[in-house]
């Protein structure tokens, strides 16, 4: 059996970054830029004011403190969106709001608490209160980004913050490496589609919605094909409509039973990698490569992850190999979960001699991380990953984790996202 490093370089040496689409900005959240963007404007474009208040000479402003203001006269107001048609000289001042493109002859902005707009009476003049200096409460022109200016490079991860940036030098669509299409099939003789009346015997395929919803959250396109009973005529003819997909994931059919046919068709009809990987919960995981075409029509071979069936396996073999996959697919290169160190609060054994997963609850008291797991372990107990933010690793050789000791903890979610 293979080890879970050497699982997943040989899957990611078998994962080619995909191709590249434009898409409108706010579609690209999540995705990788194929491209550099250099802004054509300067943000702001003209100097403004940071704040609403008065722009005004700072020279005229000197010695001025609260109860002994200079006053200056007011010629006008300016509205952000509006450009300035007066001239600000020496005694006068402009009424000015956040964003206002600033005046001629004016070098500093103060704002309304430092003057007397609160109470005054004449309209006509301002009470200054505090000495300006030159470029108080002022925003240059290009101080956020300068004209051809290159503001992100090719292979930068958009976020919020990017899409902001891109939005706000004018950029309505970009190049990025699009998302992979994620064919997602259930196998088995007991599942039956959710909102189907459930026979004696059987379960629902919840197996499918897990995976799927793991698909979408890292940035995939997830393609439910639904239900391959334990025949590989039904499994090859689910196999046929994914064949353009980017990647396919079954779950069950890769153990050692007799109506497991997923790992036997890899070995057959595709090209089998690996079955069966030392690791607990998610030991009999298969991946290989199937026959599909590409959107043009011509031969090619897609990655085939075989997931087991029990749903805990199933999400965690997700986690450890079929998210890097996802990711590298995305050109994405930081492609390891978070990882924090953390003090068991309760004694764990390893019988199983491989590495373990174990789901568990990660608080943070003083400033040190805390792990307990989350009840039962077994890997049907789907209820073990609803409750986890976590998983705790216990390394293959150590056969006990005793309390108060430190173990490494790959973080699912962070500890406010999650239903403590």
């Amino acid at each position: 059996m293979l080890s879970v490093e050497e699982a997943l370089e040989k899957v990611l040496a078998e994962i080619d970054v995909l191709d590249v689409e434009t898409v409108p900005i706010l579609d690209s959240l999540g995705q990788v830029l194929a491209e550099d963007i250099t802004s054509q404007v300067n943000v702001p474009p003209l100097d403004n004011s940071a704040m609403d208040g008065y722009a005004l000479r700072a020279a005229d402003t000197g010695g001025a403190r609260r109860g002994n203001p200079v006053y200056l006269r007011v010629i006008g107001t300016i509205l952000a969106g509006d450009l300035p048609e007066k001239e600000v000289v020496p005694g006068t001042a402009m009424r000015i709001m956040t964003g206002a493109p600033l005046p001629p002859g004016a070098d500093a902005v103060v704002q309304f608490e430092h003057t007397d707009e609160a109470e005054r009476k004449d309209p006509a003049k301002i009470g200054i209160f505090e000495e300006a200096r030159p470029g108080l409460n002022v925003r240059r022109a290009g101080e956020s980004v300068r004209r051809g200016v290159t503001v992100l490079r090719k292979g930068t991860v958009v976020r919020p913050a990017e899409i902001g940036l891109l939005a706000a030098v004018g950029c309505a669509a970009v190049k990025v490496i699009r998302r992979p299409v994620v064919a997602v099939i259930s196998t088995g003789n007991e599942v039956v589609e959710v909102g189907s009346p459930l026979p004696e015997g059987k379960i629902y395929a919840s197996n499918a919605y897990s995976i799927a919803a793991m698909v979408k959250r890292y940035g995939g396109i997830p393609r439910m094909l639904g239900i391959a009973r334990d025949s590989e005529t039904e499994l090859l003819a689910k196999l046929r409509q994914a064949q353009d997909a980017d990647m396919v994931l079954t779950t069950g059919g890769v153990s050692a039973g007799d109506y497991d046919v997923v790992k036997d068709i890899l070995a057959r009809d595709g090209r089998m990698v690996f079955w069966k990987v030392r690791v607990k919960p998610g030991k009999p995981l298969a991946f290989g490569k199937i026959k599909g075409i590409d959107r043009a029509g011509n031969p090619r071979s897609i990655p085939h992850l075989g997931l087991p069936g029990n749903a805990v396996s199933c999400m965690v073999s997700f986690e450890l190999f079929v998210r890097p996959a996802i990711l590298k697919m995305m050109g994405r290169t930081h492609l390891a979960k978070p990882v924090v160190e953390a003090v068991m609060e309760e004694t764990v054994e390893n019988d199983a001699g491989r590495r373990i997963y174990d789901r568990a609850i990660i608080e943070t008291r003083t400033g040190t991380y805390y792990a307990r797991l989350t009840g039962p372990q077994g890997s049907g107990i789907l209820t073990s990953m609803v409750l986890a933010n976590a998983l705790i690793v216990i390394p293959e050789e150590k056969k006990v984790v005793r309390k108060g000791e430190t173990v490494r903890a790959l973080m699912l979610d962070w500890n406010e996202e999650v239903n403590l």
